[in-house]
């Protein structure tokens, strides 16, 4: 239960160390907690076993990407706001950059890039939700009630528009406190980080002025850049569950308002399983993609950093209390109701976008029975299912 004074480490080292784990992180948020704990636990012993997985636990309560988060809470701990900083940037460069190359040759050189081939990315996008469907559900729908709330959040969702699911999850949030049982760790260790809880209120009410000021300043001051950050700061502030979530709030965000068309955005979302690094980066795609300025490397840089600042800014804030927040049972069971509807919202996303606007033919549901045999029975790592499956369509196209 003693609290050890962490060994710094300068920003640039934290870096470097983060850059090359954003290079060679493939597999999805699951794999990179395991990259992590082999780096930083077992390799570097920057922290305990017990500390690392009670932070595991508190990424996984609040909104935003779990594993960039624990890689922000990592750096944070061992060299302050600007290690977190420096942490973010390494692990998400290498995707960002990708990805916003590959924008870029859909845009100019959308010919060279096969039709069939994105179309697949697409395809195989249906297999990776429903995998992380069947994965949370295990956990978060283990009984009656959760199930229940599970069903009702899905058919709430599949109906409401983007600012009712903020609702949805809220409100699944305090149905779990009143009908939802949740057990309490009584011993662990301490987490060893010294953040003063003014520090920490400043970095909340940052976040929260940010929330609520947004909406205010692009309603008031109508600009494409103030509404293009304020669309991908609220899907990061007000995500729980991480990447695959954010999918249903993007799309409702962009696609309506025409900004991006959905075979683009889905192709994205199917390139994003295939490169290293957090699922988040995706902003970086679609804001480069955009079809209204900002566009391009701007449009592309301003989005990643718009969906990743909540998480920077509530990581930082939150931990001063959390030794307090993770001994309460009614947060505990607050959770598990938000787990509940976190699964409702990725069946909802599972039947739109993602399944009624990629499967259209016999063939496309063949592919997607395929990769979720890769996926689920084999075990394959996602980037290589997804590269075999863009293979796979543009094969088929030319048979």
């Amino acid at each position: 239960m003693q609290n050890s004074t962490p060994v710094r480490s300068s920003p640039w080292l934290i870096f470097l160390i983060f850059l090359r784990l954003g290079s060679t992180s493939f597999g999805g948020p699951i794999a990179h907690l395991g990259f992590f704990r082999a780096e930083f636990v077992i390799k570097r012993r920057w922290i305990s076993e017990q500390s690392y997985a009670d932070l595991v636990g508190l990424c996984q309560f609040l909104p935003g990407p779990a594993s960039s988060q624990v890689g922000m809470a990592l750096g944070l701990y061992q060299g302050g706001v600007r290690g977190a900083l420096a942490a973010w940037v390494g692990f998400t460069l290498p995707s960002a950059i990708i990805l916003i190359l590959f924008a870029l040759g859909i845009a100019n050189y959308g010919e060279v890039i096969s039709a069939a081939a994105l179309h697949g990315l697409k395809v195989i996008a249906v297999a990776v939700v429903l995998q992380a469907i069947w994965g949370m559900a295990q956990t978060a729908c283990a009984d009656k009630r959760r199930m229940s709330l599970m069903a009702i959040a899905a058919c709430v969702t599949l109906q409401a528009q983007s600012p009712w699911i903020q609702v949805v999850i809220a409100t699944a949030g305090i149905v779990g406190v009143f009908l939802l049982d949740a057990e309490l760790k009584t011993e662990h260790d301490l987490f060893p980080l010294r953040i003063h809880r003014i520090e920490g209120v400043f970095w909340l009410a940052l976040f929260f002025c940010l929330l609520f000021g947004l909406p205010f300043l692009a309603h008031t001051f109508p600009h494409q850049m103030l509404s293009l950050i304020d669309s991908f700061f609220r899907a990061g502030a007000l995500v729980f569950g991480g990447g695959h979530v954010v999918l249903p709030l993007l799309q409702a965000e962009l696609v309506p308002s025409g900004w991006i068309d959905n075979e683009t955005f889905l192709a994205g979302y199917g390139a994003a399983q295939a490169v290293p690094g957090p699922l988040f980066a995706l902003a970086a795609f679609l804001g480069a993609s955009m079809k209204v300025p900002p566009t391009g490397w701007i449009g592309g840089i301003l989005s990643l950093v718009a969906i990743f600042v909540p998480s920077f800014l509530i990581i930082v804030g939150v931990f001063p209390f959390w030794e307090q927040l993770r001994l309460n049972r009614r947060a505990r069971a607050a959770l598990a109701g938000i787990n509940a509807a976190v699964v409702g919202l990725l069946v909802a996303a599972f039947y739109t976008p993602v399944w009624t606007s990629a499967v259209h033919a016999p063939e496309d549901f063949a592919l997607v029975l395929t990769a979720l045999v890769a996926l689920m029975v084999w075990k394959l790592p996602s980037w290589s299912v997804v590269v075999g499956g863009g293979v796979a369509a543009w094969a088929l196209s030319k048979s």
